[in-house]
């Protein structure tokens, strides 16, 4: 029997020091974030710096090699058991249940830590109980070299926020599991502690919740933030919809006088600033600016600017009127109306949000016809880094190929020609190029695959994948290859490709630097069956294989927090209506998740999509994921024919925009697997041209 070794544990002034093997990593993180060396004039300034002095990261000796796995290791049906019970108890919030099971569950060498941890994570949430010190140093002790013990120290470093204790977070040191909330805890405990904070990666990074909430009230408590910084995501929080954080933001800003002043300007703009007489002060100056803001929802939108430039334009700084214009641009562009371009016109070059400025851009593209100067005038006003971003640089390369300046924009398309998406595709036929696949990579050998094959995370997580735990699942696959090489990245996909995880085939190739693996990153599952299913309805297989890869990533279980399922991720009544359309009269909703009913249902609800789209893949594939009716609208306000690719980047949703993009930058490559001949994504794109509005049948 094989039997599971753990290293041997050390103790560190009587208590147990978590994280040492992981001190590297943390201090990469750290140094990308914070500033944690000494706070003078000699401390750091790059974001990019490493941790320097008094880190609060363990320095001792490196631990022995990480224990192996010669295979998954024996396990009790009975420890089994109380695992899935305990589950259940979680699922049913029986807390009496769960502690009840977890020392039976220890038992279980793969999956036996997942009861003990839930019962440690309750305890923690529950703050009408102490927190139980002792038992979370023996579980760190017990898993340290396992996922769940990271993922206790964040939680447990969250708990430590909220008791004030500092010291501790520094101490637990937890790894960076993406949890943002987590890395608030660990910059908060390094502020607590004198050091030295990198604000503004901070800020770049922030996501509401209550760590970085606290977080971030401390900041502006301690000045160590200053009005213009929280100003700024209080409005880029407003350009996004998200009213409830960005008044979270604003009282941060402004007093109790000022919130009333905001509550009222927020419902009622214009009847708030016919009341004012004066501006005074930088809290004032924002409140009108706010209020002038929001006058861009209103339908009379010239008159609301004319009382602007006759009022108000004199009172505030520039900079300020300048984003206000910025905000009459950008309401416009996300409701697809042409006037967008003209009001940006008007908002000078004083800095936006990263997201505002790709709107500006976008409005331009829409005009009809498009004026190039303006285009490579409105990419000019980004920073330098979202500047460099391959759908930039190509913009600009066309803006300035449309100019004359060929030599310029050849230049541009060269920069992103490496680049294996979208942009990277358009810009190769740009310069008159096929577009390249890259040149297959030594094949993995037996000893790579051992070597995978031994990691205890990865055979976890596929024994977490076998008992349908997706997220358990996927975050520990994501422990286990955090660090690994391109070659052990594509053996670890070759694991997964083996137990039928398609999923992590895709992401985990996708990870690699200079080895990429396109039978990995463009893997077609199902040995043809899904090619078959769309070429008798008269599909496009690659297309179809684009899109599902886009979708699910070849997971047949695979299901989205709004509730579509299976391969295809079809929606309830997408499923049922398209059942009952081609006739598929035994369907029944629990059946969607079967590979062959998902298949059929998919692909004829995508040819029917097509065919009410005129055949174009853009105009399907958008429909596909937003609703047939959203692009059938966004295409009757066309101003004139424009290129598929123009089409793609100014749908108004991000998630639909990155789709489609996705789904015919995949299609694409699988057209060239698949056939081994050149394929042109420009043609697959082609031109969509405006179109009256029609009313259709299709959910």
């Amino acid at each position: 029997m094989v039997m599971q070794l753990r290293y041997q544990k050390k103790q560190v002034s009587g208590r147990f020091w978590s994280g040492q093997r992981f001190s590297s990593q943390v201090a990469l993180w750290a140094g990308s974030l914070l500033l944690v060396g000494c706070a003078g004039a000699n401390a750091p300034s790059d974001s990019n710096a490493q941790v320097q002095t008094q880190t609060v990261v363990s320095q001792k000796a490196a631990p022995p090699p990480a224990m192996r796995w010669q295979g998954l290791p024996p396990v009790p049906a009975q420890a089994r058991q109380a695992v899935l019970q305990a589950r259940e108890a979680v699922q049913a919030k029986n807390w009496k249940q769960l502690e009840a099971l977890v020392q039976p569950a220890k038992a279980d060498p793969v999956l036996g830590a997942y009861p003990a941890y839930w019962h440690l994570r309750q305890q923690l949430y529950d703050t009408t109980r102490p927190v139980p010190s002792d038992q979370l140093w023996q579980f760190l002790r017990e898993y340290d070299d396992e996922y769940l013990a990271q993922r206790l120290k964040g939680d447990w470093a969250i708990a430590a926020v909220r008791a004030g204790d500092f010291a501790l977070i520094n101490q637990l040191n937890p790894a960076d599991l993406g949890n943002t909330q987590v890395r608030c805890a660990v910059a908060y405990g390094l502020h607590m502690q004198g050091q030295r904070l990198d604000t503004e990666a901070l800020l770049r990074s922030f996501r509401p919740g209550a760590t970085c909430w606290s977080l971030l009230d401390q900041l502006w408590s301690d000045k160590a933030v200053g009005f213009q910084a929280v100003r700024d995501l209080m409005r880029a929080a407003l350009e996004q919809g998200k009213t409830n954080d960005a008044r979270r933001f604003a009282a941060i800003i402004f007093d109790g006088k000022q919130m009333q002043d905001y509550t009222a300007l927020m419902k009622t703009p214009r009847q708030w600033l016919d009341k004012k007489t004066t501006v005074q002060g930088q809290a004032d100056q924002e409140l009108v600016t706010l209020a002038l803001s929001r006058l861009a929802r209103e339908a009379n939108r010239a008159t609301q600017a004319q009382y602007i430039e006759q009022k108000w334009q004199s009172k505030l700084p520039q900079e300020n009127i300048d984003w206000v214009w910025g905000q009459f641009g950008l309401v416009p562009a996300l409701r697809v109306e042409n006037d967008a371009a003209r009001w940006y016109r008007k908002s000078g070059k004083s800095p936006k949000t990263d997201y505002n400025h790709a709107w500006e851009v976008r409005a331009e593209l829409r005009q009809y016809p498009i004026d190039w100067v303006r285009v490579e005038q409105a990419i000019a006003k980004m920073s330098a880094r979202q500047a460099s971003e391959p759908v930039w640089v190509y913009w600009r390369g066309r803006a300035l190929a449309a100019q004359g300046k060929a030599t310029e924009a050849q230049a541009a398309f060269m920069s992103i020609t490496d680049d294996l998406g979208f942009y990277g595709q358009l810009a190769n036929e740009e310069l008159g190029r096929a577009i390249p696949l890259p040149p297959a990579p030594p094949a993995v050998t037996v000893a790579d695959m051992q070597d995978v094959q031994t990691r205890p995370a990865l055979l976890r997580a596929l024994e977490l994948f076998k008992l349908g735990w997706r997220p358990e699942a996927t975050a520990e696959w994501g422990y286990g290859i955090r660090g690994m090489s391109d070659r052990q990245l594509r053996a670890a996909a070759e694991l997964a490709r083996h137990h039928q995880v398609y999923d992590r085939v895709v992401n985990t190739s996708l990870l690699t630097k200079q080895e990429i693996d396109f039978s990995q990153r463009f893997v077609a599952p199902f040995e043809g069956k899904v090619t078959e299913k769309a070429r008798l309805i008269g599909l496009d297989p690659a297309w179809v294989y684009g899109l599902i890869r886009q979708e699910s990533r070849f997971m047949t279980d695979a299901r989205s927090g709004v509730g579509a399922s299976g391969l295809m991720q079809l929606m309830p009544a997408t499923a049922k209506w398209t059942a009952n359309k081609i006739g598929m009269k035994t369907f029944k909703p629990a059946m969607v998740n079967d590979f062959e009913v998902n298949t059929v249902l998919g692909t004829n609800y995508l040819n029917m999509v097509l065919q009410q789209l005129n055949g174009s893949e853009v105009l399907a594939s958008a429909g596909y994921n937003a609703g047939p009716g959203r692009p059938i609208n966004w295409r009757s306000r066309l101003q004139g024919p424009v290129e598929g690719a123009i089409f793609a980047e100014t749908i108004p949703f991000t998630e639909t925009r990155l789709y489609v993009k996705n789904v015919l930058s995949n299609a694409t490559y699988y057209s060239m697997v698949f056939s081994g001949q050149p394929q042109s994504l420009k043609q697959r794109l082609g031109t969509i041209a405006p179109q009256a509005r029609a009313k259709t049948e299709l959910p």
